[in-house]
């Protein structure tokens, strides 16, 4: 009988592919000196209830738990059911993790200060992104961001631990629940991709170290209420049109920003005469697509400035948002610049 040596990955990486999502985080622990495992144990919670999610979603058709719960979120859009599962799901796996210290969910009006003064983190989410999607069995997620508190522990938490920048994200990411079930994050040091394997209850490493590429044929936004677009936009989409683009866009961010981020393309969700300030969340939605597409070399913008830099003055704040492959999202900056230059000149 012939015995052959065991022969380890030849890559030079201490991660390859088919790493689980725990053994990969242990790995990369070194690259927080200021953390002690507290950050490693949060993005393991995350992935917990990622987990549990996932199995909701899944047996949501036979389980009753698909439809409208019958109530609306401070944005004034109908809660579903899944919506609500999710909430609770999120916030008991970060409240007995015991490393954050505030939430901040799309799901509730106010902060939810979790009384743990030691938590060293504030955790801003949407549990379930994408809800008008849930009964028709098309991918949905999860986006979350993470901080640092900012007032001194021991003591109750402030405004500002919560009005941050997103520059000063330590982690970020998202969960697809799709065709198969993926979560995607950063720390600040690239970006990776975990797959969920059903069978044996995990997440492995599938996609390592994913760049955005710099340009791409598709565009996303819904052409449904373009009437509502300022005429820089229009004339970008136009310009998308004649270039032959590929118009995709399925009305759940995660989904269309993972899309664009692996193939390539520009997400747009401009301000509209309904919504003057754009609709999607800063905090909770933007901030964290946006420290993930600057992560894999890609850009987000709010039609003039780098959404990261925006500084938030109220908890559900909304902006416009322009994010994906960076050539593309420079040619929209400029038809946007173009036509807001011409009607400054007119009105002067």
């Amino acid at each position: 009988m012939k015995i052959l040596p065991y022969l380890p990955d030849q890559s030079g990486l201490a991660y390859a592919v088919g790493t689980t999502l725990d053994r990969f985080i242990k790995l990369k622990q070194s690259d927080f000196p200021f953390a002690s495992g507290e950050l490693s144990q949060l993005l393991r919670d995350i992935g917990l209830a990622a987990k549990i999610v996932n199995r909701e979603t899944n047996r949501a058709g036979l389980a009753n738990i698909g439809g409208a719960f019958g109530q609306t979120n401070v944005q004034g859009e109908e809660q579903q059911k899944l919506d609500v599962i999710a909430n609770i799901r999120f916030m008991r796996a970060l409240s007995k993790g015991g490393e954050v210290c505030a939430i901040v969910s799309e799901e509730e009006d106010s902060v939810i200060d979790l009384q743990n003064k030691s938590g060293k983190y504030v955790v801003a989410i949407d549990p379930l992104d994408g809800s008008s999607n849930i009964d028709v069995n098309i991918s949905i997620g999860t986006i979350f961001s993470i901080y640092r508190r900012r007032s001194p522990l021991g003591s109750p938490i402030e405004q500002e631990d919560v009005m941050q920048p997103g520059t000063e994200q330590v982690a970020a990411g998202y969960v697809l629940y799709g065709s198969s079930t993926m979560l995607v994050y950063t720390t600040g040091c690239g970006v990776n991709g975990f797959t969920y394997e059903n069978s044996l209850g995990e997440f492995f490493l599938s996609h390592p170290d994913i760049k955005a590429p710099k340009s791409g044929q598709i565009y996303s936004v819904n052409e449904g209420i373009s009437e509502e677009f300022e005429s820089g936009v229009l004339d970008y989409i136009s310009s998308c049109k004649k270039r032959k683009f590929a118009a995709r866009y399925i009305g759940s961010l995660v989904a269309d920003f993972h899309r664009n981020l692996l193939k390539g393309g520009i997400y747009l969700y401009p301000a509209t005469i309904k919504n003057p300030s754009g609709k999607l969340r800063l905090l909770y939605e933007a901030n964290a697509l946006a420290f993930i597409a600057e992560q894999s070399g890609a850009m987000a913008t709010d039609g003039e400035n780098r959404i990261l830099e925006i500084l938030p003055t109220s908890l559900h704040q909304r902006t416009p948002l322009y994010i994906g492959s960076t050539e593309l999202v420079q040619e929209v900056h400029q038809y946007i610049s173009k036509t807001r230059d011409k009607i400054t000149e007119f009105c002067h």
